[in-house]
Parts: C-alpha cells; sequence; structure tokens
C-alpha cells in the first residue's frame, strides 16, 4: 500500500439519528422549522411520510425540508406504517401517546421481529393503553392514547436506547416533570445526542449523578437545524483509508459533533490509523497493515462494530469486540450476520453472547449474504477494496441510510472495486 499524497474528501449524507429525531421534535414544536441537509433514505422517507399521516406537513425548501408543527400530539389516531425502520417504530408511539385517540403501528416482516415489550410498558405505566404482538412482543403496536401524566419511571434499555429516546422526546408533551432512567443502557451517547437536541429545539432536560434524566412539560419551539454528515456511515469510508492506505476527510463532521459513533476513529488509530479531528472536519490516513491484538468494548458504538469485523482479517493479530450483544436484534443478528460472512470468506471467528473474535487471514472470494440489512452490505464492500471477488447478494439494500453508498465508494476508491455492488 501506498500512502496517498493528498485527501479524498467523502461526501457523506445526513445523519439519519439526527433527522428523524429532528423530524419529530420539529413536528411537536409549535411553529415552522428548517432541517438543512436531511438525510434523503428509506428510514427518514418512512418517517417523514408517517409524520404526514399525523397531518404534519413536511415540505422541501432547496437541499432542506420544511417542517410545520402544530405544537403538540395528533389527536386523531390512525394507522401508522413504520416500514424497516426502528426509529418510527420506537419514537412515534410515545409522541402519539400524548394526543388521544387509537393508533396502529407496523411495519415490515423484518421490523416486526424487532422487540417493543420495554416501550409499551414503559406507556402503560405512564397512562395509555399499550399493546404488543406476541411472541416476539413487537409489532403491530396498538396505543391508545389520552394523554402521558409524566412521573418517575425506569426503562429496560439493555434492548435499545431507542426506547428512552422516545420515551424522553415525548416528556415535554406530558402534563407533569417526567423523570426516567434506563437500566443497564446500551448505547449511551445516542441518549446524549437526544438531549442536545431536545434543548435545541427548546425543551428543558437534564441529567442527575445516577444516570436519571428529568424533563420538564412545556413543549417546544420552533428551530433551524443543520444536520450533520452521518458518523455511522462516515465508517466506512475511514476504514477504507485505513486498510488501502490513502487519507480520506469527511467534512463537517468534527470535534463539536453530538454523534458518538465519532469515535470509531479512535478505535482505527488504536488499529494504527492516522486520525486529525478539527473544529469542522474528521481525516484518518492508512499508515500499513492494521494492528490487532486487542480487545474492545463497543457497546457504545455498536453500529459500527461490522466496520471493524469486516476488515479485522487484515490485521497482524486476532480482534476481540464484545458488549455488543443488543446488535442481535437489529435489522439482523449482526454478530451472527458477520461471523457467517467472515467464515465464508475462510476466516477463522469465535463469539458468545455478546463478543466477536476475529483472526488474521488470507480473505478468499465469496458471495456475502446480506440479510437485508445495509450496514452487512457497506461493512463487506470495504474489505472488498483489498480482497477480489467479493459480491453482495442484496446491494440495493444500502438505500435505507445511503442510497448512493456504492458510487461514492467506486468514485473515490475506482483502483480498488472489486463488484461488491453487483449481484
Amino acid at each position: 500500500m501506498n500512502t496517498a499524497t493528498s485527501a479524498l474528501t467523502a461526501r457523506i449524507p445526513g445523519s439519519k439519528s439526527i433527522t428523524n429525531r429532528a423530524l419529530l421534535l420539529a413536528a411537536a414544536a409549535d411553529g415552522v422549522s428548517l432541517l438543512r441537509a436531511p438525510l434523503v433514505s428509506e428510514d427518514t422517507l418512512a418517517f417523514r411520510e408517517a409524520l404526514t399521516g399525523f397531518g404534519v406537513p413536511v415540505t422541501a425548501d432547496g437541499d432542506g425540508w420544511k417542517v410545520t408543527g402544530g405544537g403538540r400530539a395528533p389527536a386523531a389516531g390512525g394507522s401508522v406504517w413504520c416500514e424497516d425502520a426502528g426509529t418510527a417504530a420506537r419514537f412515534l408511539p410515545p409522541f402519539a401517546a400524548t394526543g388521544g385517540g387509537t393508533f396502529t403501528f407496523d411495519g415490515t416482516g423484518q421490523l416486526r421481529a424487532r422487540p417493543l415489550r420495554p416501550l409499551a410498558q414503559a406507556l402503560g405505566r405512564l397512562g395509555a393503553d399499550a399493546r404488543v404482538t406476541e411472541p416476539v412482543g413487537g409489532l403491530p403496536l396498538t396505543v391508545t392514547a389520552r394523554g402521558l401524566s409524566g412521573g418517575e419511571l425506569t426503562v429496560d434499555a439493555s434492548l435499545s436506547s431507542q426506547y428512552l429516546t422516545g420515551l424522553l422526546m415525548a416528556g415535554p408533551l406530558m402534563r407533569q416533570p417526567l423523570t426516567v432512567r434506563g437500566a443497564g443502557l446500551v448505547s449511551r451517547p445516542y441518549i446524549t445526542m437526544t438531549q442536545a437536541l431536545m434543548r435545541h429545539f427548546g425543551a428543558y432536560v437534564d441529567e442527575f449523578e445516577g444516570g436519571a434524566i428529568q424533563v420538564l412539560p412545556g413543549g417546544y419551539r420552533a428551530a433551524e437545524l443543520d444536520v450533520e454528515p452521518d458518523a455511522s456511515t462516515a465508517s466506512y469510508f475511514f476504514a477504507a483509508a485505513a486498510v488501502t492506505g490513502t487519507t480520506v476527510t469527511v467534512p463537517g463532521l468534527g470535534r463539536g459533533s453530538v454523534q458518538g459513533d465519532l469515535g470509531f476513529v479512535e478505535v482505527l488509530r488504536r488499529a494504527g490509523a492516522r486520525v486529525e479531528i478539527t473544529d469542522g472536519a474528521t481525516t484518518v490516513t492508512g499508515t500499513g497493515p492494521l494492528r490487532g491484538g486487542f480487545d474492545i468494548d463497543m457497546g457504545d458504538i455498536s453500529d459500527t462494530f461490522m466496520t471493524l469485523a469486516a476488515v479485522a482479517p487484515l490485521a497482524d493479530a486476532p480482534i476481540t469486540v464484545h458488549g455488543i450483544g443488543h446488535a442481535r436484534l437489529k435489522e439482523s443478528d449482526r454478530i451472527a450476520a458477520v461471523e457467517e460472512n467472515l467464515r465464508a470468506l475462510g476466516i477463522r471467528t469465535e463469539s458468545g453472547p455478546d463478543r466477536l473474535t476475529v483472526h488474521p487471514g488470507r480473505p478468499v472470494a465469496a458471495r456475502i449474504a446480506c440479510r437485508r440489512d445495509h450496514r452487512i452490505a457497506m461493512a463487506f464492500s470495504v474489505l472488498g477494496l483489498r480482497v477480489p471477488g467479493i459480491t453482495l447478494d442484496d446491494p440495493s439494500c444500502v438505500g435505507k441510510t445511503f442510497p448512493g453508498f456504492h458510487a461514492e465508494l467506486e468514485r473515490l476508491f475506482p483502483a480498488h472495486r472489486s463488484g461488491t455492488h453487483s449481484h
């Protein structure tokens, strides 16, 4: 590998996590909000469509979206189709529960397989009638809303931090202050992001010693927001720099980012890459073979563990990732999916309930089983920059978060592409 003499600039779309949170906060606010450079993908369009069904107008405004919020939750009830979007299934029911009427939430078979019981139980304790469907305890979810009371509660957040986020964002619309704790909380940086965005839209939210978070009633006010590039998506391009010996810069994703997944670059630094983070950008440079021989907890940034695991065969020693048990309940069982595909490539792995070890090796050509999971497709596309003959069985599944992913990888690394985007 030859280290590049000049940086490649990756064009990363807006953060899905920020876009969908901001859509809901703007819908709950009184007035017209403007979201600049939001992510336009299957998940965010599904979320936007659901809000439109609630009677919240969302219109294009240049490269942004204008959201006209009514300052309150919907009061007419109805059916909400969440498509594949976990954020829609976890954020919209608490919002609806602060209003009135009966709402039914449903989605694809993939989304139906993801549990919602902890959220439904929390809504029940706050005054709604929320009923999930067995045996998974997920969608379809029916919520009979008559406003939420507020009060104190503890939520099982060991499966997903999104339950807690959904409840927090509904807090300003409740009748009394909400004080909530997340038991076994995973992906904590996403809760920090949620609080920052709530404050941006005028809410009072504070976190106390011991992890209790209090939200005061009073609603939201309209705001303008520049949506940062998606740090989870950027992880693929940063990893690509590390394994190809090039330099990749992502502008707009810098020191002040609210996204915890930017922490993935520190994992790459540990693996030997050179990392520079400024106020306005992050740059990663590959300096040679990846260094392995370490064990790392990626529980707070679990959406990026696949990025590391997919390129770990190129390291000089085994790499173990732990703290990722909740990743088994995402779009796929992500630990099993990564392990299955690495073994198909001839790589030795070991796993447990919340961990995965990847041994160094020489990957062979294979067809990657994406399991309709965008992150599996994107992670193994990065390995495909170094391993000829890697193909994807479902390249279009990247449309969930980055429809232009394959084209951007091709633009930046034309000499390395090996056909991973073909059927």
